[in-house]
């Protein structure tokens, strides 16, 4: 009983930081932090996470708040046909196509881009790696371009381990790469809280080696991270302001 007046507390002044006077917040545009999105859900609050894209204009994916899954990005809107490319789209991602009235007639002026990008039965390949449970719900696990192979062939999905490293001590923002057979964390602390609490390089270093086995605890053995590295200055971004992996190694 205390628990739950105090998470009713808690929600309440969330809604109040969001305005007071609102239906649901909608989350959408990256991968939504899994343990904001865990927060959000013990203490009641009305959010829901949403999926689309330009193409699309944008909208692929959405769910109410009241029926929202929690770790989804909800169910294919009206008029939009979504479907995974993998022979077991509730346990084998693939990749995810969309189909209806929202989504492009072609790329202005550019028909080898339109070709790679919608087929000839109209379906719009997204880039997008996910999986779809039984009753519709889509379940987004990263970019197809971003994928890593194992040692022994199984997928890791980088942005999964980051979600979970950009949670832990002093870490601002981060890229996963792989190094030969090993996966690396590359980091940028927060320099600006480890100035506040006076901590030197070899405190971070030491704050990254603890968050390293941390993380390393819950994931599975080709999933962990041989080591992390800092990075002292900020990842370059695209204009959507998601890191530019591609100049990481």
């Amino acid at each position: 009983i205390v628990s739950k007046k105090v998470n009713e507390k808690i929600r309440q002044q969330v809604v109040n930081a969001f305005g007071g006077n609102f239906y649901e917040i909608i989350v959408g545009g990256a991968a939504f932090n899994q343990e904001v999105e865990q927060f959000l859900k013990r203490i009641d609050f009305p959010y829901t996470v949403g999926y689309g894209a330009t193409e699309c204009a944008p909208i692929i994916c959405y769910a109410d708040y009241q029926e929202f899954v929690p770790g989804s990005c909800g169910k294919p809107v009206v008029h939009m046909e979504v479907k995974i490319d993998s022979p077991d789209p509730e346990n084998v991602p693939g990749e995810i196509l969309a189909r209806g009235l929202n989504v492009m007639l072609g790329y202005f002026k550019n028909e080898e881009a339109t070709a790679q990008t919608l087929d000839e039965d109209g379906w719009y390949h997204t880039g997008d790696l996910g999986l779809m449970d039984a009753d519709g719900n889509v379940f987004i696990k990263g970019r197809s371009k971003n994928m890593l192979l194992g040692a022994s062939g199984q997928n890791i999905y980088p942005e999964e381990i980051e979600d979970k490293l950009n949670s832990l001590a002093m870490v601002n923002e981060c890229v996963v790469v792989q190094r030969g057979e090993k996966l690396v964390g590359l980091v940028h602390p927060d320099y600006d809280e480890a100035a506040t609490m006076r901590l030197n390089d070899a405190d971070l270093e030491n704050i990254m080696e603890q968050n390293r086995q941390e993380l390393n605890a819950s994931q599975p053995p080709y999933c962990r991270l041989a080591a992390i590295e800092i990075v002292r200055e900020e990842f370059e971004k695209t204009p959507k302001k998601s890191i530019k992996r591609y100049l990481y190694k």
